[in-house]
């Protein structure tokens, strides 16, 4: 048989050799594969071990308890083939998991902003995760309702992720009644947040500032996709503005910490403003 059509259908370069050699010549000794395969008599022997292991050859006991090796039928190289497809496809999967970070490395290597682009839950998900990489309180702008209403499981688990990794997070949120009755009874020392003015609207998306990195989620029933860019200076520009809306609005609910004051924040007083 042909040693390169099997190593096609995914044996090495010994294991197509050996199981040639058996096809043609029948049941032998490993001693004798080895002589006829020009291999090493450990490389034989390693090579037949891992052929019995994918069904394609048998070890048998013979006289005075020399052992020989004969080939299954070649019908099972079909099994090796559908082995070798599974791993094209996790392979495959695993590439494309991987390809958004290769581009972003490839990116800041190149002095680009590294931008990564994540659609569906599962890329709201993943663009959460990243934010438990913080070591600064993560910066957030969010919608409530559209968080609850559209991924409120996926964010959940985060939540206690980021809870239990004790990684604090800084939130601005729109003063609508459905935020006040959420956070009503919310208590979290980990997480502060503040009001918007009610003129401003829910608007179906997140902003997470942190490691000079700035991810956006865009969060509705028909549209779930999550954008990460990591640039210093874009980074920088985000936690400015927020710094500056957030130093100009009053908290939206009790905090346990006694060093924060539920009352609006002069922004002349650079002693009242928060630490980042």
């Amino acid at each position: 048989m042909n040693e390169k059509l099997l190593q096609n259908l995914g044996l090495t370069g010994v294991q197509a050799e050996i199981f040639a050699c058996l096809l043609a010549s029948g049941p032998q000794k490993a001693s004798d594969i080895a002589k006829k395969t020009k291999r090493p008599r450990g490389v034989a022997y390693k090579g037949l071990e891992e052929l019995i292991g994918l069904g394609l050859a048998i070890k048998k006991e013979a006289k005075a308890g020399i052992a020989v090796f004969a080939p299954e039928h070649p019908s099972n190289l079909e099994r090796v083939l559908e082995q070798k497809e599974k791993d094209l496809a996790k392979a495959k999967a695993a590439f494309n998991a991987s390809l958004p970070d290769l581009v972003s490395a490839f990116n800041l290597a190149s002095n680009k902003p590294g931008v990564r682009f994540y659609e569906g839950e599962e890329g709201i998900q993943k663009s959460l995760e990243d934010t438990l990489t913080s070591h600064e309180p993560i910066l957030t702008f969010a919608d409530i309702e559209a968080v609850e209403k559209n991924v409120k499981e996926i964010n959940d688990i985060y939540s206690k992720k980021r809870e239990k990794m004790e990684i604090k997070k800084r939130m601005i949120v729109a003063d609508t009644p459905f935020n006040r009755q959420f956070l009503k009874n919310f208590n979290s020392t980990m997480t502060e947040v503040r009001f918007l003015p009610k003129d401003f609207y829910s608007f179906n998306s997140g902003v997470q500032i942190y490691n000079n990195k700035v991810s956006y989620q865009v969060i509705s029933s028909n549209n779930k996709m999550a954008i990460i860019i990591e640039d210093k200076n874009i980074y920088q520009m985000n936690k400015l503005l927020f710094e500056y809306i957030w130093t100009n609005l009053t908290l939206a609910r009790p905090t346990k910490d006694p060093a924060i004051k539920a009352e609006k924040l002069n922004p002349s007083d650079s002693s009242q403003r928060p630490n980042t």
